[in-house]
């Protein structure tokens, strides 16, 4: 992450996600001919490390494979609960919506740098009439 006091230009954000985009690209690109070459037909988590060992990324699969791990922990945690966004009721649409726009200003906040304002406590449904 960069230091709070630093600023990213638009064209830089841009660039930065252009750039993200293209290696993406090129990962699922080499992990697909990986699968191929494995006569498989769904690129699975080992054929996602052996493209980047492939493509000289070697150094940070065991990065990746933590991550990985975390994700099917957390996944699993998700699913128990009975799903991320799931408190045991549905969310009506207006909830849904004002999620969303946290969740927005959240991802805009990281993006300029700024400090993400906390998230608000869901409201108690014994309390609505």
């Amino acid at each position: 992450m960069l230091p709070p006091d630093v600023r990213v230009a638009r064209d830089a954000q841009d660039l930065l996600i252009e750039c993200c985009v293209e290696f993406i690209n090129l990962i699922s690109s080499e992990s697909n001919e990986v699968c191929n070459r494995e006569d498989k037909r769904t690129i699975a988590p080992e054929h996602v490390l052996k493209a980047l060992e492939v493509l000289g990324f070697g150094k940070y699969i065991e990065e990746v494979y933590a991550a990985y791990e975390q994700h099917k922990i957390e996944t699993l945690q998700d699913s128990l609960k009975g799903g991320k966004w799931s408190n045991g009721a549905e969310m009506t649409e207006e909830e849904a919506v004002a999620e969303q726009q946290r969740m927005f200003a959240e991802a805009r906040a990281r993006m300029n740098g700024g400090a993400v304002a906390p998230k608000q406590p869901d409201p108690d449904p014994s309390l609505e009439s």
